[in-house]
């Protein structure tokens, strides 16, 4: 039986084209897995262990903060909350997730990831914020986007494009330190729906070109790649040996206007009740990526500064 998949052209000037690969079970992997992983118990203490004694490259700053942003159900939440549920050692909704077609996350939120039983935060804060709607940014604008990322914003701030983020916004901060700002920025997208993400193009080229000038580094998640292959169906630990995953991240990249080497795939928890070692390595690899191009900016950033 042939799986046909129907995969963007985004160089093209039709965005609504594509161009259908079919795929077969015995002709849809690699011989060999083009990034190498350790798909074992022994890997995910190491990168538990590395998240959990992580600390920013910078003595002004005790904890990187981290942005994700992307469409409407592209997974924010869900990242936040199976990120912790690996330190919880079981699955929990810690970021509320809704199934709607609206984003159900309004305000600015920062979760601290704590490590193992609940231990102390350690020095990751993800940071979720509403939905893109469409390449108009319906709902959240890009200077709200920009007030975020310099710091500008108050924890708790529900965003409306009626009201625009100002100097008059209740809880606005008007010299925000390092520490406020934001140090790495992951994009999130939906692999499952990457068809219908090519009116996104130019939003994202847009942010990426105002977010470059700030000096953040910006990655990738591209999450549900359960949903997009049988293979990675059955066995999540296939996703760097699936010929359509590999052709999947080089869309994801050329969408973004990013390299390859800044995409990294992971898988959320959703329905199941129990953990899974191939998943939360996938999980804990994108958390170490992100952090090192957060330490890459916080390196940049000189000591005493208010830019």
């Amino acid at each position: 039986m042939a799986y046909t998949f129907s995969l963007p052209t985004i160089n093209s000037e039709d965005k609504g084209n594509t161009r259908p690969i079919a795929l077969s079970k015995k002709h849809n992997m690699l011989e060999s897995p083009w990034r190498d992983v350790q798909w074992t118990e022994e890997r995910r203490t190491s990168l538990m262990k590395t998240i959990s004694s992580y600390k920013p490259k910078h003595q002004e700053v005790n904890q990187t903060r981290v942005l994700l942003l992307g469409p409407v159900g592209s997974g924010k939440s869900s990242f936040i909350s199976s990120v912790q549920s690996v330190f919880n050692g079981r699955v929990t909704n810690r970021a509320m997730v809704g199934t709607s077609t609206t984003s159900f996350t309004k305000r600015l939120q920062s979760f601290n990831i704590h490590g193992e039983k609940d231990e102390a935060p350690t020095g990751l804060v993800l940071c979720d914020i509403m939905g893109l709607r469409d390449e108009d940014m319906t709902g959240l604008t890009l200077h709200d986007i920009l007030s975020v990322i310099k710091g500008h914003v108050p924890e708790g701030h529900k965003f409306s494009p009626d009201q625009p983020v100002t100097s008059e916004t209740p809880g606005y901060v008007k010299w925000p330190e390092l520490k406020d700002k934001i140090h790495c920025l992951a994009f999130v997208v939906d692999g499952s729906k990457l068809n219908t993400f090519t009116g996104y193009k130019s939003t994202f080229q847009q942010l990426r070109e105002h977010i470059s000038d700030l000096g953040i580094h910006q990655v990738a998640l591209l999450t549900h790649i359960d949903k997009i292959s049988p293979d990675t169906e059955k066995d999540i630990s296939t996703v760097y040996s699936s010929i359509h995953l590999k052709q999947l991240i080089a869309n994801v990249a050329t969408l973004l206007g990013m390299s390859t080497s800044y995409v990294v795939p992971v898988k959320n928890y959703a329905a199941e009740l129990d953990l899974d070692t191939n998943t939360d390595v996938l999980l804990l690899s994108a958390v170490d990526h992100i952090l090192q191009y957060a330490d890459l900016y916080l390196k940049d950033v000189p000591l005493s500064t208010n830019n």
